[in-house]
């Protein structure tokens, strides 16, 4: 039986409500403890209808030392104004692991902390399940949520409802997937551009690279023939081996690996790391480039000229449980769209 499977059982034997249930009560202040806090202006009685954005994230401060020799988090511009008034879009991708039950609450408290600091206008999202839904609706009271699925984990999309505006989603099947993987894509627009974002959770562990590369193929070919006016814009844990992006032909033209066009920085190279990553108990240490994000400018209007600005890795300190956001680090960019 596969990791994955496993851990969709432990889960449907697990009681998810009590697991979130210290979150949603009354009687608890559900602010995470703060790196640094602005002044807010934080609304009066209702405690589940919080709007995200003006929060920032739990660290506990003994794993700030811990994290020094990875992505500093100096280098990520954390400025709403600044993104914002320079035009620049701005997302997330992040397999946050909704399996693991264990701290899951706090866990998913710490990815909207992560999210209201960095204010992303799009967030791409793997391994959700119905719970962790539930309770990002509670939080995320700013953003359009659509859910890649119902039963079992999923994946999803978060839109900034000031910046991004939904026009249309769809689920693409992956026929031949054991594992209840599929393409999440949306229509959207962003200021005057229209563009398709997606996401997905290609199939896991080494044995299965010829489902994933099938998988990829399909990514890649909605990104190739999506209209020439359009720019296209894909985020998620592929769980890919730079091997099967060379066996199945490398990347179509004008498609590129955001990692690779910033210049392949080292700090943000590795997504799935268990030398600094401690949420998995592994007999060995694994260091892989798993999620990744795609960008396919339009060929033709303002998105043609959208190019890469910035990335970083996110989620590397440990909440106050002692354990990260995710087993995975989170991927944070930004793109200049062009005029």
């Amino acid at each position: 039986m596969s990791r994955e499977n496993r851990a969709l059982n432990s889960f449907f034997e697990a009681n998810m409500e009590a697991v979130f249930a210290v979150e949603d009560s009354p009687k608890k202040d559900i602010s995470p403890p703060k790196v640094k806090r602005r002044k807010l202006d934080k609304p009066q009685g209702k405690m589940d209808c919080i709007d995200l954005t003006t929060e920032e994230p739990a660290c506990s401060s003994s794993s700030a030392k811990s994290t020094k020799s990875v992505e500093p988090k100096a280098k990520i511009k954390t400025s709403v104004s600044e993104e914002q008034e320079d035009g620049k879009l701005s997302l997330i991708s992040w397999n946050v692991d909704g399996l693991d039950t264990v701290n899951l609450g706090e866990r998913a408290r710490g990815l909207c902390s992560y999210l209201a600091l960095y204010t992303p206008d799009v967030v791409f999202l793997q391994e959700l399940i119905e719970p962790y839904v539930q309770y990002l609706k509670k939080r995320a009271v700013s953003y359009t949520i659509v859910e890649g699925g119902e039963e079992g984990y999923f994946t999803g999309l978060m839109l900034k409802k000031s910046r991004v505006k939904l026009l249309s989603s769809d689920i693409i099947s992956y026929p031949t997937t054991q594992m209840m993987r599929n393409l999440l894509v949306a229509q959207v627009k962003f200021r005057d551009q229209v563009m398709c974002v997606m996401t997905s959770h290609f199939e896991s562990c080494k044995g299965q690279a010829e489902e994933r590369m099938k998988q990829l193929r399909e990514m890649l070919k909605r990104m190739r023939e999506a209209p020439s006016n359009v720019t296209v814009l894909f985020g998620g844990d592929t769980n890919l081996r730079d091997t099967e992006v060379t066996k199945v032909g490398g990347l179509p033209s004008g498609v590129c690996d955001v990692w690779e066009q910033l210049g392949k920085q080292e700090h943000c190279r590795y997504t799935w790391d268990t030398k600094a990553n401690s949420n998995k108990s592994v007999p060995y240490v694994s260091r892989c480039r798993f999620d990744r994000v795609y960008l396919r400018p339009a060929k033709e209007g303002p998105g043609s000229r959208m190019t890469p600005d910035h990335m970083a890795l996110v989620g590397l300190e440990k909440l106050d449980c002692g354990r990260y956001t995710s087993d995975h680090w989170g991927i944070y960019c930004s793109f200049i769209p062009g005029s």
